[in-house]
């Protein structure tokens, strides 16, 4: 396969060969990848591939930059997400739910994203994802019509991929970096419900849910990774910070972002004719940040009918709100700070591998705060 170009523009030529020929993990259907198209849409795939599998459910992710922004499974997409994506909340199918939910945790970082969903691809979210901004799809199909309606995104740039979900990668995986080729086992350490129970029986099933969907997210995600999930969904990641404790603040906050939308005085702002859906977000998210200067409250003032910006006694009750919350580390947690900034941000449920040497003071501070911690899940680094 030829791909547009490589890792950059002028890194050409650009190829990429399947290690089985009569038998290729993926086929293009439509658009020119890149490698940096291949690199999210097969990380993408195995997430919502093996995510589907463990936890019973379609399941949608939207990566960027080889991360998931957002990851979901197919659940109820509440007002706030439907009127983002311009969807009836009452009607909405379950696989276009689940990439809806996952694009919804950070509608921002998810501009230009690669899709990739569980299961064939209807006429449903083909329709939504038209009226996108996305680079690419992957799925293991493509209902009839599908295809067309897709391929006619981006003057027929838009990348479509059909994954083969009977082809299973190799056991062990070979990279070839400044002179050296790395070789390791494929990471496939079972992640089952059973993983988490066993340490934790008392966890209620839908906690059990959020950190298995979390456990899996970090398997995808570039390290150190952390995620906030909540009722099936990602609602923060963060990814590749050299700092844990960074990653925890900087997922938190997008956890932040994603609960503070749903405020009511945010779901009431309206808008002058002619501000795009994407343009609407973007001002969502920059109420919700706060701290608009001059020119920023001008510049709402006239896109808006009037709002009405959140006061920080305010925004600091709302936040207060958000509860039931599972966290999910990809390493290790170091010290009890990344414990104490988790639970500002609604976090009751915590995984994490252990085996650190201040593990007992994490333990300390899970105990204080109430918050139940799993421990010895696998690392799951990924790079």
């Amino acid at each position: 396969m030829l791909l547009r170009h490589g890792m950059n523009p002028h890194q050409r030529p650009a190829g990429a060969e399947p290690l089985d020929p009569a038998r290729p993990p993926l086929r293009v259907l439509s658009g020119e990848p890149s490698l940096v198209n291949l690199l999210d849409a097969v990380n993408a795939w195995a997430l919502v591939r093996e995510a589907a599998a463990s936890c019973g459910a379609p399941a949608g992710a939207s990566f960027k930059h080889v991360s998931p922004a957002g990851v979901a499974l197919a659940g109820p997409v509440d007002d706030v997400a439907a009127e983002t994506f311009g969807l009836d909340a009452a009607s909405v199918g379950s696989l276009t739910s689940a990439y809806v939910r996952a694009r919804d945790a950070d509608p921002r970082a998810s501009f230009g994203d690669m899709i990739a969903v569980s299961e064939p691809v209807d006429a449903e979210l083909a329709d939504l994802v038209r009226r996108l901004t996305s680079d690419g799809i992957i799925a293991p199909g493509y209902a009839p019509g599908t295809v067309a309606t897709l391929a006619a995104k981006k003057d027929g740039r838009f990348v479509v991929l059909e994954a083969d979900p009977a082809v299973v990668p190799p056991a062990q995986e070979v990279r070839e970096v400044g002179g050296l080729r790395l070789v390791q086992p494929r990471d496939d350490a079972p992640l089952t419900a059973d993983l988490l129970t066993r340490a934790a029986p008392a966890l209620a099933p839908q906690a059990v849910t959020d950190l298995l969907l979390g456990l899996h997210a970090m398997r995808y995600t570039q390290s150190n990774s952390v995620g906030y999930l909540r009722g099936g969904m990602a609602i923060g990641i963060g990814a590749g910070q050299q700092s844990r404790i960074d990653c925890t603040r900087i997922a938190g906050a997008k956890a932040d972002k994603w609960w503070l939308r749903r405020h009511p005085a945010v779901r009431s702002m309206t808008f002058v004719e002619g501000v795009s859906r994407t343009e609407r977000t973007n001002w969502r998210l920059r109420v919700v940040e706060g701290d608009l200067d001059a020119q920023e409250t001008a510049l709402l003032s006239a896109v808006t009918r009037g709002v009405t910006l959140l006061t920080p006694r305010e925004r600091a009750s709302w936040l207060g709100r958000l509860d039931d919350v599972a966290f999910v580390s990809d390493g290790a947690i170091p010290f009890r700070d990344n414990v104490d900034e988790a639970v500002r941000h609604g976090v009751r449920h915590l995984a994490e591998p252990g085996g650190s040497t201040r593990s007992p003071d994490v333990v300390v501070a899970c105990r204080e705060h109430r918050v139940t911690r799993v421990a010895d899940v696998p690392r799951l680094f990924h790079h």
